[in-house]
């Protein structure tokens, strides 16, 4: 009879306290608090994430270029007197948002955008992704950002509901998520997609929905809500205690406001 094999094992005892700030940029407090409600079964009890709705004069949805300018001047007047009591920072908004990078600047604490965590947690799970949009311009938004964080290689790209952000909560339920699956089987069953992320905060509660419609259970693929993981790398950043690098781009630019007299945000 041969032995069994004993292994070495470890079992955590981390009581670490983890506050993490959930922004969402647009000024949408009911998308703000979907958010919320679709964390609170995967967050260990020392984990505490707090939404943030950006202020006004905030646009109430983030659907091009200049909403995402807007939106980042209010959030981030609104975010820096109170970042001392997070641990790092989650920016809710499914693009290449330039509060992104305007926190990854100002405060020391790790900053994700949902875009970002989709895509690498995408990589890391299948070998091509798409990306579920809302508009047509979204799509192309989508498309362009999936560039500029190098995985074009691994995208089959975007299809859209050709809905509008807040029409994933103003118009019947079953007409959105029917659109939501449809596009979502496109990108499987069309494109060659196995990993598909949601490109919209408002669509994180809607993820059981595309699971169902593109074989999840099975594993044919999995569709990731860029809410849930980015949280949860943000938690594995902060307990293994990383923090945002200043000695290159991601450098302060308090000194330089200070140099030019300017005591404002």
């Amino acid at each position: 009879m041969s032995e069994q094999l004993t292994l070495p094992s470890v079992t955590g005892s981390s009581t670490k306290v983890i506050n993490i700030l959930l922004i969402n940029p647009n000024g949408t407090s009911s998308m703000t608090e979907a958010c919320l409600r679709s964390l609170e079964s995967t967050l260990s009890p020392h984990c505490t994430v707090t939404g943030f709705t950006s202020p006004h004069p905030t646009p109430s949805a983030i659907e091009g270029h200049l909403d995402g300018v807007l939106s980042a001047a209010a959030a981030i007047r609104g975010v820096v007197p109170i970042a001392s009591s997070y641990d790092a920072f989650l920016v809710a908004c499914f693009s290449a948002h330039p509060l992104i990078n305007a926190l990854r600047e100002e405060l020391s604490g790790p900053v994700i955008g949902i875009m970002e965590a989709s895509l690498y947690a995408a990589r890391m799970l299948g070998g091509r992704l798409g990306v579920v949009a809302t508009g047509g311009r979204s799509r192309i938004m989508h498309e362009d950002a999936i560039r500029y964080y190098g995985f074009e290689g691994f995208s089959v790209g975007c299809e859209a509901t050709n809905l509008g952000v807040l029409e994933l909560e103003s118009l019947p339920r079953d007409k959105v998520l029917g659109l939501l699956g449809e596009a979502a089987k496109r990108l499987v069953y069309e494109k060659g997609a196995d990993c598909i992320a949601l490109g919209c905060a408002g669509m994180t509660d809607m993820k059981i929905k595309c699971e169902e419609a593109v074989g999840a259970k099975d594993a044919t693929a999995q569709v990731i809500d860029g809410v849930g993981v980015g949280v949860q790398l943000l938690i594995g950043l902060v307990r293994e205690g990383h923090v945002t690098a200043k000695g290159g781009i991601y450098r302060s630019a308090q000194e330089g406001r200070k140099a030019r007299g300017q005591d404002w945000l």
